[in-house]
């Protein structure tokens, strides 16, 4: 479970507010849409959840723990607890799909016989175990995004943060991944999307958060996307 608790942030170099008094609590398994227009706060809203930012004032609880007041020497162990899908795929291209996804737990200082396990394993949950030995460049744009999302959860994270993960994506391939993510909440994990893709909101009815200017003006289980927005 993360809790944001009065949390407001100010940019550092103008003073301007990124996020004012926002408040909610996400339950272990939900899936929730953050929805606003560009500069609305939500990609705040995730960098605060994994520590790339500190808040001004709040606090931050997962789990119970306030994680605007850990170390920085423990911010790497709390993002272990999360997975992080891009807009942009961020791959290395010059790796194979396995050896992408296996990179990660490397860093983390998997095994090597934990890695011959779990890396077909999650590559098999994204429907690409038989492109393992492909390319980046030799993939479309879903199957890269696939790739993308089997590396953010190759370590078991509890919550995944998706910050427009369908944005680079035509249609067809867009609801495919949607239907990955989907499948990966029901089998547990927290996820966390921040999103522009009204008719993909639309069509889930999952709970949507919908910030502007920094406040949450709207936090509604089986929402849609707000026809006001401006994209």
């Amino acid at each position: 479970m993360i809790e944001f608790v009065n949390v407001s942030k100010q940019f550092e170099d103008a003073g301007n507010v990124a996020l004012e008094n926002a408040s909610f609590k996400i339950e272990n398994g939900e899936f929730v849409f953050l929805v606003g227009s560009s500069g609305s706060g939500k990609t705040t809203i995730t960098k605060l959840m994994m520590r790339e930012r500190n808040v001004t004032e709040g606090q931050i609880l997962l789990d119970g723990i306030d994680i605007t007041k850990i170390p920085d020497n423990e911010i790497p162990y709390l993002r272990r607890k999360m997975g992080v899908v891009f807009q942009d795929f961020r791959l290395l291209e010059d790796r194979t799909v396995y050896e992408n996804v296996e990179f990660a737990m490397r860093i983390v200082g998997a095994s090597r016989r934990e890695i011959r396990k779990r890396v077909p394993e999650v590559l098999n949950e994204v429907g690409l175990n038989y492109k393992a030995k492909m390319y980046p460049r030799q993939l479309s744009g879903g199957e890269q995004q696939r790739v993308a999302l089997a590396r953010a959860l190759v370590n078991h994270p509890v919550i995944l943060v998706a910050d427009e993960p369908t944005g680079n994506l035509n249609p067809e391939a867009a609801l495919e991944v949607m239907e990955v993510f989907a499948e990966i909440n029901r089998m547990g994990t927290t996820i966390i999307m921040a999103t522009h893709a009204k008719d993909i909101v639309d069509m889930m009815k999952k709970r949507v958060i919908e910030i502007k200017d920094g406040r949450i003006i709207r936090d509604e289980v089986g929402g849609e996307y707000n026809e006001a927005i401006e994209a």
